[in-house]
Formats: C-alpha cells, structure tokens, sequence
C-alpha cells in the first residue's frame, strides 16, 4: 500500500489537503502510472499525418483536439519513432498541457515562459501561437537550459528566444512588458512520487518545502512586475503542499494588493477541484476558491493551476 511506503508526514498532510472521498484515489495515484499522452506538435505536423505515421492505436482527448492517449505499453515504440525523434509529437502528461491551455496565448502577442525547462509547455504556447509573435524562454539552471535550447530547435520553435537567466529578477528588469506570462514553478514535485522509485519522494520534507516555497514568491512576484496591466499569469505546479500553491498566491495577493486578481479557468473537468480557502492557521482570499487542484486519475497526474489578471488602473 502507499500509505505505508509514502513519508508518514506527506501523507497525514495529503489526508488534511483532499477530502476524505477523493483521499483513496489520490492516494492510490502513487503506485499506479497514468496512460501515456502525447501532443501532434503542429508547428511541423497534422494530426492526420501523425497517427497514420505511428501506427499505433490512439484514442483523442475531447478538450485538447491534438492531444491522444495510447496504451503505455506503446510508450518504447512512441519514444523510437521518427516521428518522435524529428520532433513532430511531444510526450507530455495531460496535466501538463492544462497550463498553456489556461494562458490562451494568441498569435501576435509577447509571451513570457519564466521557468520553461524542460520545453514541454513552452512548445505547446509556440503551436497555440502559431510560431508568431515573441515568446520569451526563461531558465536558471545551466545544463536544463542547453536541454531546452536542444528541445526546441528540434521541434521548429522558431519564434522562442532563450535566456540563461534567473527568473527571480527578469520580471524587474522588462517591466509590463508581457501580454501574457506562464509560471510552471520549480516544486517539490509530489504529484510525481512513486511508490516504486523511493528516490522520486527521497528529497522530500517539510524543511524543503518551505526552502522552494521562497523561490516560488520571488518568482511569482518577478512574474507580475513583467506582465502588462491586463495580462493573465498562470502560476502552475505539480505539488500538493498549500505551502507551494494557495499560500504562494495569497503572498502575491497581499503585495500586489489592487493591482491582480484571481479569474476563474475557462476549462472544466470532472477531477478538478477549486483551490483550499484556510490550511492549518491560515485563511486565504475568498476568491482563492477559483483554483483549480487537478485530482490525478488514469489519465493525469495531480496539478494546481491559477489564472491570475493583472488590472489596469
């Protein structure tokens, strides 16, 4: 069971953050992986061409048209294909496509990806905006930037412009300059745990929770600063910890007082839950409750996600 193999601290903490009906699935999540997805990157392909290519029987996903499940024993076949490797599919849990969905980038704007590695989300804003426009990728960490500037030249992103640079000042230095900017936040990654690989969940406690949780703010704030008075920012991570998403937001709240507020998503599905309103002592904004926490299920794994707007005054 994964209970008995999960840290005992993350899962009393797991039990007082989802309610008791959704508490077993969720649980349950962690020794059972999720169907393999896959995004038809149309910067280089159409769907048609794709899945007449793979050969592989695939079944579509009603709220993405470019996205497609396949049996996970099909994965090795997926990451072998040509069409893998010339980079016109993108492997990419389901969960992970909801973020770029959220900010609807469109053709023609200025968007901002302020932790982009490793290109994922990045790819899918260059598609929705069909290679025109500026979109600005951002990352801090050295060897995962050379792997991002790897993953789009191969899958004809040409419009990304990528910098080496610390997310935490960016914002500070191109002031309102964005239309729209997406934070996937650096997480202790807990909806990503396996009961099967001790090390996914071998880092984890809640020391480190509160260490990320401070870059997360600053991030946060960086990415506000950058984006122009009526702009959207989707702040987005794969953790449970209130810590790393409600209380992350709340503090842009309070120092961005007036200036942002949160917007409810424009996308629905059944394992979507609203956002949590107190955790332990503290009580968050009312409208906090417009988040979504993506329940995992055979299909995705657990996510946060919320779309904040930045008002013109």
């Amino acid at each position: 069971m994964p209970e008995n193999t999960l840290p005992e601290v993350f899962v009393e903490r797991l039990k007082a953050i989802v309610s008791l009906e959704d508490y077993p699935a969720t649980l349950a999540s962690f020794a059972e992986p999720s169907a393999t997805a896959f995004r038809v990157n149309t910067l280089k392909a159409t769907n048609e061409n794709v899945l007449a290519e793979i050969g592989v029987e695939t079944n579509s996903v009603p709220w993405y048209p470019q996205a497609f499940l396949i049996d996970p024993q099909y994965r090795d076949a997926l990451t072998q294909s040509k069409a893998f490797s010339e980079g016109r599919i993108y492997i990419q849990n389901l969960a992970s496509m909801l973020a770029p969905l959220l900010l609807d980038p469109q053709p023609g704007e200025e968007v901002l990806d302020l932790a982009a590695a490793p290109g994922g989300k990045t790819l899918m804003i260059a598609a929705m905006m069909e290679n025109h426009g500026r979109l600005a990728a951002v990352e801090s960490v050295k060897n995962r930037f050379f792997r991002l500037k790897n993953t789009i030249q191969t899958f004809g992103a040409d419009m990304v412009e990528l910098y080496l640079k610390d997310g935490r000042e960016v914002g500070w230095k191109v002031l309102e300059r964005f239309d729209r900017v997406l934070l996937d936040a650096p997480c202790s990654s807990e909806s990503r745990f396996n009961v099967n690989d001790p090390k996914s969940f071998s880092h984890w406690n809640e020391r480190k929770i509160k260490e990320v949780q401070r870059k997360q703010k600053k991030l946060i704030c960086s990415a506000i600063a950058a984006l122009k008075p009526g702009g959207v920012l989707v702040y987005s991570t794969c953790a449970y910890s209130p810590e790393e998403n409600e209380m992350v937001v709340q503090h842009a709240l309070k120092k961005f007082s007036g200036k942002i507020l949160i917007e409810p998503a424009e996308i629905h599905l059944d394992n979507f839950r609203p956002g949590l309103l107190r955790w332990k002592k503290k009580e968050f904004d009312p409208s906090m409750k417009q988040a979504i926490r993506v329940l995992p299920n055979q299909f995705m794994h657990g996510f946060f996600l919320c779309k904040i707007r930045k008002i013109c005054i």
